[in-house]
């Protein structure tokens, strides 16, 4: 009776295998609610463009995410990848380009870098005993360096063969799609159908069981761990020709969001369960959110805020469906495969519907009479670039213009993503503050081909045509900056100088000021030169550094006023008094300084007056109106004398 009268319900049956479909296949069903919620919520999302944009910004974190698989399969964790993914890229680039090495034979150099680095992680693992946080976090560091050291700190261009990676095939698929489709079949491949595979699930279940089975666990952990670097090589490849060059800072914190994605796919930290399309599903959720929101001009720090909610979501449902008895996902379980293919299926032709009807909400809508711009720049954790921000949207609101401004974060493939939404999104001029004058080529060729007018601002771009360059001399500013704290010292003394971030144009130039400056005072004597990042916290711990070996230092040159702030806390009562510090850029608690008497001088840009002008240039070439391919904005020495006068 009990039988018949749950045979006569189907009502119940079908609730209970909706539930069950979407227990299974929760990161799925979370991608196809992001979908139509972004489809809904903006009409730029829904484009083939835009999709095609999202598969690409996917790639690299879905190709280290397939290799960080294998190893979060077999309970371990890898931290290094976006290291060992940098490194890499620059071996590559490095050996290609200065060395005149076959790109062929450079790509198999990069990927056997990144099986070196990955059997130094599984030895010191397996053999070394040290667990696998301790032993990747150090890989980390090493492999951070070693990129540094190769590259001496400066991005190295590829060669136009290496480049073409970042194209497309048949003029519509972009490359990086196809080579993270590639490898996500050969990872589901490798976990589904051979023996290191299997071996995975075992290790990750029970370690001591599958020893105990007969499996040579230690050599296992030593191929996990060299597929993982394979992935991570290629990833790194795939990046660098996106780039158009090797960043040695490339991929910083990509390992997180290869983990993340690992997990809101569904794999268990614990072990033993985990699956290629379900992290592939997981790291198109990642860069289906920050398309969107960046389409949404919501900000990039929220943006943080939403993905940690995000991972964290996935991780508590994980937990729910294993106590709600959802099935896990492991070893063999190839039965299911006709289901899971038609689930699949089924997804599609729903969200593919739903989407459809979405698409009506954006038919005939009035858009706003306001042409639309974008602007990206390198950083908003700097108030030089916060400043030019908020000349920019003052200008902008003055002129009736829709201004959306992101924050690369100091990331080039960042903001080349921001850059290829702004694209997709039929802006009509884009404004960029380039991470890399190198890197961001490639997303200016896109604009450019779409009719786009960009205008540089700050940082020219290299490689590719903008309509015009907004700046200041950083080179002259840096030969000011050399003059000035050369003649307060009298032409004579010791001092050091406190440099920018590695492998950023801004940084380069106003080195090569500081120094083209000094020439001409051959009694002044730089006893050090360190990088400390535009950074006020690493100005101050270098500069106390030091001062340990140099403490009879005269003079300071930071190459922005934040390290010029750090630097004067780490000097206390000296600056201003035996120690002259001279910064960089005129921001607001660099003028304060400059007013106290603890900064002797800055070299102000008028970043407020960038950001203005670089509204006004894009209006007009957004109107077809002729403008100047250069735009110098004058530099000017602020020193306590004429500070009360300076509007910045």
């Amino acid at each position: 009776m009990a039988t018949d009268t749950l045979k006569s319900t189907p009502g119940a049956s079908g609730a209970s295998g909706l539930r069950r479909i979407l227990l299974d296949n929760g990161a799925l069903t979370a991608l196809i609610v992001l979908v139509i919620a972004m489809s809904a919520l903006s009409g730029d999302f829904l484009t083939t463009d835009n999709l095609l944009n999202v598969g690409v910004q996917a790639a690299v974190t879905a190709i280290l995410a397939f290799g960080v698989t294998f190893v979060i399969v077999s309970a371990g964790i890898d931290l290094s990848v976006g290291s060992v993914a940098a490194l890499s890229a620059t071996v590559l680039a490095w050996t290609a380009t200065s060395h005149g090495v076959p790109v062929f034979i450079a790509v198999l150099l990069a990927v056997a870098t990144g099986i070196a680095a990955g059997l130094v992680n599984g030895f010191l693992i397996a053999y070394g005993k040290l667990p696998p946080f301790i032993a990747t976090l150090a890989m980390l560091s090493v492999a951070r360096g070693l990129s540094l050291v190769i590259s001496e700190g400066s991005p190295i261009a590829l060669p136009d063969s290496v480049s073409h990676l970042g194209d497309t095939l048949g003029g519509w698929l972009p490359v990086p799609v196809f080579v993270m489709i590639v490898m996500g079949l050969i990872a589901a491949f490798v976990l589904g159908r051979t023996y290191i595979g299997r071996s995975m699930y075992a290790i990750g279940g029970n370690e001591e069981a599958a020893r105990l089975s007969g499996l040579r666990v230690k050599k296992q952990k030593l191929a996990i761990y060299a597929l993982s670097g394979v992935f991570a090589a290629v990833a790194g490849v795939v990046l660098a020709a996106r780039l158009s060059s090797a960043q040695p800072q490339a991929a910083d914190g990509y390992e997180l969001d290869a983990i993340a994605a690992v997990v809101i796919g569904g794999a268990s930290l614990a072990g033993g369960t985990g699956k290629a399309s379900g992290t592939l599903i997981g790291a198109l959720i990642l860069a289906v959110l920050r398309n969107g929101l960046n389409l949404l001009n919501v900000s990039a720090f929220w943006q943080q805020v939403v993905i940690g909610v995000v991972i964290a979501l996935a991780v508590l449902f994980d937990t729910l469906r294993r106590k709600a008895g959802a099935t896990p996902v492991a070893a063999g379980t190839g039965g299911g495969k006709g289901k899971q293919a038609g689930t699949y299926a089924l997804a599609a032709v729903v969200t593919v519907a739903i989407v459809g009807a979405t698409s009506f909400l954006h038919n005939g809508s009035s858009s706003s009479s306001n042409p639309k711009m974008g602007l990206s720049l390198s950083t908003l954790n700097n108030p030089f670039f916060v400043q030019i921000r908020a000349g920019a949207q003052a200008e902008a609101k003055k002129l009736g213009i829709d201004l959306t401004v992101t924050d690369a974060q100091n990331d080039a493939s960042q903001q080349a993503n921001q850059l290829q939404n702004f694209t997709s999104s039929s802006v009509g001029a884009i404004i960029v503050n380039p991470v890399d004058s190198d890197a961001a080529s490639n997303s200016v060729k896109a604009a450019d081909k779409a009719k786009i007018p960009v205008i540089a601002v700050d940082r020219g771009v290299n490689n590719a045509k903008t309509q015009a360059l907004v700046a200041s001399d950083n080179v002259a500013g840096g030969e000011l900056a050399a003059k000035t704290v050369a003649e307060k010292l009298g032409g004579k003394g010791k001092i050091v100088i406190l440099q920018g971030q590695a492998g950023t144009s801004a940084a380069r130039e106003r080195a090569q000021g500081f120094a083209n400056g000094l020439k001409a005072y051959p009694g002044i004597e730089v006893v050090a030169q360190q990088p400390a990042d535009f950074d006020r916290t690493k100005g101050l711990d270098v500069m106390s550094n030091l001062l340990q070996a140099h403490p009879d230092v005269q003079g300071v040159i930071a190459a922005n006023d934040e390290m010029a702030l750090g630097a004067i806390k780490a000097l206390g009562s000296k600056a201003g008094k035996s120690v002259s510090v001279v910064g960089f850029d005129g921001t607001p608690d660099g003028l304060n300084a400059v007013k106290g008497g603890s900064l002797y001088a800055s070299v102000a840009q008028q970043p407020t007056q960038l950001g203005k002008i670089a509204v006004d240039n894009a209006l007009k070439a957004f109107q077809g109106k002729k403008v100047e391919q250069l735009v110098k904005v004058p530099v000017k020495v602020v020193t306590k004398e004429n500070v009360a006068g300076f509007g910045g």
